[in-house]
């Protein structure tokens, strides 16, 4: 489904699953994360495809995905209470072949990387809050504004509801575009035994502009 540029994103249907995941994949292929994990640029781009499917699924199951109206850009949230993955869920949708996926060196690294970002995340966001998996915009489209236009549904929510948002990301580029939107770093460390850096950020629930009500 393409519609017109300037509508706003909308639920992603299951049937475009395949769809969101090539996007997300495209948009993390230069991820400075998923290059350390996965240094091979054609076995990244491969394992991506398959690990972004997963996402999609999870986020389709248990939280929020929502796509840009040109098909350019994919949003993926865990909504409150079930902001953390959880054993059924990773069961369910196949998450846990990871190893087999990502091989045995890789499968550490991303391990280590995850047991690093879920001790931030818990520290950081213990109370019920919206946690923002995955956004990604096909590169050929970014800085064009899908990116704000695809955080615009929950941002307002949680704006409504009194809910945070947080996320976390290895690229410090994302930095002043989330700071753009109204998140602020609580954390910034690197992953033990690897340097690898990572920000936490953290959407105090705020009364949105009304130029942000009418995007």
């Amino acid at each position: 489904m393409n519609l017109v540029q300037n509508e706003q994103p909308y639920h992603l249907d299951p049937s475009q699953k395949v769809i969101a995941a090539e996007v997300l994949a495209n948009a993390f292929q230069n991820d400075p994360m998923y290059r350390y994990v996965i240094p091979n640029d054609e076995q990244r781009e491969r394992n991506l495809i398959w690990l972004m499917r997963k996402v999609v699924q999870y986020s389709l199951l248990y939280g929020r995905v929502y796509i840009a109206s040109g098909n350019e850009g994919v949003i993926c949230w865990l909504p409150p209470g079930r902001a953390k993955l959880t054993t059924g869920g990773i069961i369910r949708t196949g998450l846990f072949t990871i190893v087999l996926r990502f091989g045995v060196s890789a499968y550490r690294r991303f391990h280590d990387n995850l047991s690093y970002t879920d001790q931030v995340h818990d520290h950081y966001a213990p109370k019920p809050h919206w946690y923002l998996w995955a956004i990604g915009v096909d590169p050929s489209h970014q800085g064009k504004g899908v990116g704000g236009k695809l955080l615009m549904p929950i941002i307002s929510l949680s704006s409504n509801d009194g809910t945070p948002c947080y996320l976390e990301t290895h690229n410090e580029k994302n930095i002043q575009f989330y700071e753009k939107h109204g998140f602020k770093i609580v954390n910034e460390g690197k992953i033990p035994k690897h340097g690898l850096r990572v920000w936490a950020l953290l959407r105090d629930p705020q009364p949105l502009p009304l130029n942000e009500h009418s995007r």
